[in-house]
């Protein structure tokens, strides 16, 4: 039968062959007919019927390797990545080595759309040396999709290299040259200020840029010193300081989403310091712009008239005259007195491992020229200006700053501790009466214990943060330890983005790999004795029976979004423990929500799950607006009966069960199993409220037993559990960083 199904195979009869292959596989349970009838269902491109026949295939060959691999192939045709990646853990150790198992699992994390994981495993598929092609290939997909034109260039010229006749890797590789040569050209036309790659990335700004331009108006020759900023909330303290330094602002809305959270929040502030306001639609380009719909609300927003309201494509270039123009026009030029002692205002600060520290400043009175003897004057250090000059795409020396600009000063500094952003330059011998007000300190919001992965990093980490904090002055640290984790720093941030940020730029920029502890906000716990302790870190609460009660942070958020996904975001909300404060149309399709809610309920997912719920329609903006009393527990997790501090949480009594019980059941999927069980335990206090049990690996101690009495059995199945039971007590489990940055993702 299987010769006959065969000849039909081969016959140009795939249809006949595939339905005697089945009804072969059906009779007997015969291992080729199910391989050969997956085989054909996937070339007939009739993924479901593949996946049926090879999840029935498994059902019989559990252990067997080629029936595991064909039905991960299936299940990938069919789109169901988690169940591919899933049955593709159930290869044997010795399979996973092999190229195929690395590009299959990967595919499956292109699906799950984690892009990482699947980088590494093409990397290790090629490794490997099975299928390096079809692996390079991939690879250059993957880099093609994120727009990284020259990697994904190399990774084709790779495959092109192992396979002269890959003609689709061919295609794809000459159109990446043609991509990367239009690249190069762009470069060197534009100026583009998102300089970081994690910019670049994931699409928004992370650090305020400043550039200093040359533009002739009417005969006129003018300088404009422009900041660019972000526009996230977790990055509000950036925006805050650009303004401090600045005369007047251009309020950028985009034309296909109109006025949004953010866009507000940041306008007061900036009316808050005076500013001159150029409002402007972008994007009037895009097919989905609603120019004079956005024009009417800025309108309302402002109360100024439609023609102030500039309308432009950056893309494109229109309406980018008019802007300068009305910037020359419109924004006063910054007053100061040139004969009066130097006040220079430090705004930002850079690391330089050649140079050291490079402070950016903005000179208010008086004037400062290279070799210049200078004085930081909160720090009170003094030092001599070996270079000063002006920001254009690079560093540009100049040999004097005049007052009114913007520029930079390098003077050897080594010490990140000795240059404080919002600090004053003035010379030594002609000092200024007073220190310019600078800015207002910076408030974290959320902190979380940051700590080496290896103990005897912790010097290199400190040094890391100093210099992290010169550049990104809202990150706070202090020194802390943990029982589980060792020595590390506590950190303040300003909210989850922001932390992953830091983390990220840890990575990146100075090799250091970090495990990050469950964030917290910032309680007052009252005691019995009439005390207030301020406890950031859950290891810091008082005794249980010494508290009176415990005051949470709580925010004012504000949501503005098309009115269609006005129920979704209420529940949201609700869940959230929060309480309706206002609500009001904008526009008939657009509602602002105001909502007094817990800071702690918003740090963790609150924004992800917004922008879900609106299809990345609604914007978020909050503010701090006090303290109120809590229904605030601990819960500890326990590893056979040991606290882990690291991943100890302070949670509202309500959610608390709910969320014990997904931490052990992550838990349970990630700690690896020992030669003893692992019980994982949720607790509040004394009171156990969620536990898992890692089951121990065990060896089959009975397979010697032939039949016999069942004492025999018994005997030996009691002399393992004791041998287990002694192993236990002095077993120590180790915790993956994996299961730290899971519980923060719950």
């Amino acid at each position: 039968r299987l010769q006959e199904a065969s000849e039909l195979y081969f016959s140009y009869k795939p249809k006949e062959a595939l339905a005697k292959y089945v009804e072969i596989s059906k009779d007997t349970g015969e291992r080729t007919a199910f391989l050969n009838a997956i085989y054909i269902a996937m070339e007939q491109n009739r993924p479901k019927e593949a996946v049926d026949i090879a999840l029935e295939a498994y059902r019989l060959y559990p252990q067997d390797n080629d029936i595991i691999e064909m039905a991960a192939e299936a299940l990938l045709a069919d789109g169901q990545y988690a169940a591919a990646e899933r049955i593709l853990s159930l290869l044997n150790e010795n399979d996973k080595t092999a190229g195929f198992f690395h590009i299959n699992l990967a595919r499956a994390q292109l699906g799950l759309n984690e892009k990482k994981l699947a980088i590494y495993n093409l990397k290790q598929a090629v490794k490997a040396g099975s299928h390096p092609s079809l692996a390079n290939f991939l690879l250059g997909q993957v880099y093609e999709e994120d727009k990284s034109y020259k990697k994904a260039a190399e990774a084709y010229q790779k495959a092109v290299d192992y396979d002269h006749q890959f003609m689709e890797a061919r295609v794809h590789l000459a159109r990446m040259l043609e991509q990367t040569k239009t690249l190069d050209q762009r470069e060197m036309e534009n100026q583009v200020l998102d300089s970081m790659d994690l910019e670049k990335e994931k699409g928004i700004t992370i650090k305020s840029h400043a550039i200093q331009m040359d533009y002739e108006k009417d005969g006129e020759k003018y300088t404009l010193n422009l900041i660019d900023t972000p526009g996230h909330v977790d990055f509000s303290y950036e925006v805050s300081r650009a303004i401090a330094s600045c005369e007047g602002a251009l309020l950028v809305v985009d034309a296909t989403q109109g006025i949004q959270a953010q866009t507000i929040s940041n306008l007061y502030l900036a009316i808050d310091h005076n500013l001159e306001i150029i409002p402007v639609i972008n994007k009037i380009d895009m097919d989905a712009a609603q120019v004079e719909v956005v024009r009417d609300q800025i309108v309302d927003l402002l109360g100024c008239d439609p023609d102030d309201v500039l309308p432009v494509s950056a893309k494109t270039g229109e309406g980018v005259k008019a802007v300068l123009d009305a910037i020359v026009d419109r924004i006063p030029a910054p007053k100061g007195d040139p004969d009066a002692p130097l006040q220079a205002l430090i705004f930002d600060s850079v690391f330089n491992p050649f140079r050291g520290i490079i402070a950016y400043f903005k000179v208010l009175n008086g004037s400062i020229s290279t070799g210049d003897k200078v004085k930081f004057v909160n720090t009170g250090s003094e030092y001599v200006a070996d270079e000063v000059g002006v920001l254009k795409m690079k560093l540009v020396p100049r040999k004097k700053i005049e007052c009114g600009s913007v520029g930079y000063i390098i003077s050897g500094i080594k010490n990140a501790v000795e240059v404080k952003v919002g600090d004053t330059i003035t010379h030594i011998e002609r000092p200024c009466d007073k220190a310019i007000a600078g800015f207002e300190e910076v408030k974290p919001m959320l902190f979380a214990g940051v700590y080496p992965v290896e103990a005897d990093e912790y010097e290199q980490l400190r040094a890391s943060l100093e210099k992290l904090q010169l550049n990104d002055a809202s990150l706070v640290f202090e020194p802390e330890s943990s029982l589980a984790l060792g020595f590390g720093f506590r950190c303040g941030f300003l909210g989850l983005l922001h932390m992953e940020i830091v983390q990220e730029r840890l990575f990146r920029e100075f090799d250091m790999d970090v495990i990050t502890t469950v964030p917290n906000v910032s309680y007052n716990v009252y005691t019995t004795q009439h005390e207030v302790v301020q406890v950031h870190n859950p290891s810091g609460l008082p005794v249980i029976n010494v508290i009176d009660h415990i005051d949470e942070p709580y925010i004012r958020a504000q949501i503005i979004s098309r009115s269609d996904f006005f129920g979704p975001i209420m529940k949201l909300c609700l869940d959230k423990r929060g309480t309706l404060v206002s609500q009001h149309f904008i526009t008939a399709d657009r509602v602002e929500l105001n909502y007094d809610m817990p800071l702690a309920e918003i740090v963790f997912d609150f924004y992800d799950r917004l922008k879900s719920i609106s299809k990345g329609y609604a914007s978020f903006d909050y503010h701090v607006i006090g303290y109120k009393q809590a229904d605030l527990v601990k819960l500890d997790i326990l590893l056979n009966g040991e606290q882990v501090d690291a991943l100890s949480s302070l949670i509202h009594r309500d959610h608390a069960y709910e969320f014990g019980r997904r931490i052990c059941e992550k838990l349970k999927d990630l700690i690896p199993r020992q030669q003893f069980d692992i019980a994982i335990q949720a607790a509040i206090g004394a009171k156990i409220i969620a536990r898992e049990t890692v089951k121990q690996v065990r060896k089959d101690v009975t397979a010697k037993c032939y039949g016999g009495d069942i004492t025999r059995k018994r005997k030996l199945l009691e002399k393992q559990k004791q041998g287990k039971k002694r192993m236990r007590q002095v077993g120590n489990v180790e915790v993956p960083q994996s299961a730290f940055m899971a519980v923060l993702k719950l």
